[in-house]
């Protein structure tokens, strides 16, 4: 990561902490008082192929002892009311702030895999986290609602297992390296100016 881009997550992460902490504390309470605890989730990611970092969010499912893979159809009656609207926000990703100050990632990049799929796919993602994992990306903007689509159709973990390794991982990578290719603070900035826009037309 260079040191521009450095400087800019760790101030802006610094600067939307502050400013957004309001909203932060009224989340926590929601998640608190409407689904119980624990209020965060955390989840194992990787931020090269060998370093594993842990990932907050606040929960929006109801916990599962067994829980392993990506969000699918067949989780989505695990998903509370609460959770719905901030999967939908993306305010579930507000504690990923902590992440980027500790710097575990980034505010733009490829977003950070499970470590089953770097293990499943260690060629792919040695090319793919050479770039820091972040809260948005180009893959996020251009293919998050395929994505969605495709894997809420699954019924089976073994279906939504096998829509996300060949239908989603291929082509996010794509994706994640052609921004790889052509990141700039300024395009780093284009992506996250999106993201809000994104956010905004749908709601």
């Amino acid at each position: 990561m260079s040191l521009p881009k450095r400087i800019v997550d760790v101030l802006g992460a610094l600067v939307l902490g502050v400013l957004l902490s309001p909203l932060i504390v009224l989340v926590a309470l929601s998640v608190a008082l409407r689904d119980g605890r624990p209020v965060l989730f955390r989840s194992e990611r990787m931020t090269t192929p060998q370093r594993a970092f842990g990932l907050w969010k606040f929960r929006t499912m109801r916990v599962a002892r067994d829980d392993a893979g990506v969000s699918g159809g067949d989780k989505a009656a695990r998903i509370t009311a609460n959770g719905r609207w901030l999967r939908r926000t993306r305010l579930d990703e507000l504690p990923q702030l902590w992440n980027i100050l500790r710097g575990d990632m980034s505010f733009v990049g490829p977003r950070p895999p499970l470590r089953r799929y770097v293990d499943l796919h260690p060629d792919l993602y040695a090319r793919v986290l050479r770039a820091r994992p972040g809260v948005t990306g180009l893959a996020t903007i251009v293919f998050h609602r395929h994505e969605e689509r495709l894997l809420a159709s699954c019924r089976t973990p073994e279906e939504t297992e096998e829509v996300y390794r060949r239908r989603c991982i291929p082509r996010k990578a794509r994706l994640d390296l052609i921004y790889a290719r052509r990141a700039t603070v300024c395009s780093d900035f284009q992506l996250m100016a999106g993201t809000v826009w994104r956010r905004i037309r749908v709601h």
